[in-house]
């Protein structure tokens, strides 16, 4: 016998042959999302950047907001080569690999050429006998002193050019002296060689003339420095902001490092380092090492003296003592 309360609970028969009900869909709100974090963007356009310039290094930054990513990248491009094409294509390649891994919308990468870098060649000379025929000795290059030159022309221009102008008036138009003709040599006749005037006025003269000496025997072009050519009958020079660039970078690639300070010189390129984390005698001989590989591939006509300082942050400590085997056995124990 059922009752009321059983047949209510009991279960409805199925037909054989009539599919079960299925349950219904969850809501959208209920399935969860996926979000993709700036680091994984980072890291992924790191990743393709690479991809793009093999076995050279970038340093990406992101920034996700919704569906969308922003994308700057500091990149180091091989030299000589077309900086525009290079940069479109780490750009393009960039973009579409970042969208494809990801599935956010990535209108565009910022692409910043932090600094470019040529092929190591060897430093070994080049002896006349191996086909060069010339001396393979890089000489200084030479300023053309356009400035000083233009300006004692330009000077010597106006005084020659307006002595002679006052000349041909009085001896073909018979015309007085210009007046300040006449004062100059009142003037002049009125002040003697001992006048505090005639002495400052000759000091200045001659200081201008020790200026042109010195211009005139120095080679000048002290931002630059010559460059070893691998062909004949090649001159080439570097701007030492490029050498600081080239070991600025290849110095903060050094673990620990955590900023670097180049200033480079024509005898000297010291570095100065800031370590976050390590051991500051490793970090000490790995950055010289790094620097001096970087100054060694810009094959400099004269290699400067390197000197590299590696001074900790506030927050760095020294990393803890390794235990020595007794001590480890007797913690086991």
């Amino acid at each position: 016998m059922t009752t009321a309360a059983q047949r209510e609970t009991a279960p409805l028969p199925v037909e054989q042959g009539t599919p079960a009900p299925q349950s219904a869909p969850p809501a959208a709100s209920f399935r969860g999302t996926t979000t993709v974090s700036e680091r994984a963007v980072r890291r992924i356009a790191e990743r393709a950047t690479t991809e793009a310039l093999p076995g050279r290094k970038a340093r990406a930054t992101a920034a996700v907001r919704g569906g969308r990513a922003e994308v700057s990248l500091g990149v180091t491009l091989p030299y000589p080569a077309p900086l525009a094409d290079g940069a479109r294509d780490v750009q393009r390649h960039v973009v579409d690999r970042t969208r494809e891994l990801t599935g956010l919308d990535v209108p565009i990468a910022h692409v910043d050429v932090t600094a470019l870098t040529a092929p190591a060649y060897s430093r070994t000379p080049v002896s006349p006998a191996e086909g060069t025929g010339s001396s393979t000795t890089a000489r200084r290059w030479w300023s053309g002193r356009r400035t000083p030159v233009t300006l004692l022309t330009l000077l010597a221009t106006v005084a020659c050019g307006a002595l002679a102008f006052d000349l041909i008036q009085v001896h073909t138009a018979h015309r007085t002296a210009s007046a300040w003709r006449v004062s100059a040599v009142h003037w002049l006749a009125d002040h003697g060689p001992g006048d505090p005037v005639v002495v400052i006025a000759g000091a200045a003269v001659a200081l201008i003339g020790v200026w042109m000496v010195v211009l005139a025997l120095t080679p000048g072009l002290r931002h630059r420095s010559t460059v070893v050519a691998a062909a004949e009958r090649v001159d080439a020079a570097v701007d030492r902001s490029a050498v600081e660039s080239l070991v600025r970078d290849t110095v903060g690639d050094v673990p620990g490092i955590a900023s670097v300070r180049v200033r480079a010189r024509r005898r000297r390129v010291t570095v100065r380092t800031r370590l976050a984390f390590g051991d500051r005698a490793l970090a000490h001989t790995a950055a010289t090492a790094a620097a001096r590989a970087a100054v060694t591939s810009c094959r400099l006509r004269r290699e400067p003296r390197l000197r590299v300082t590696v001074t900790p942050d506030p927050v760095w400590q020294p990393p803890a003592p390794s235990p020595t085997p007794r001590a480890a056995k007797e913690v086991d124990q």
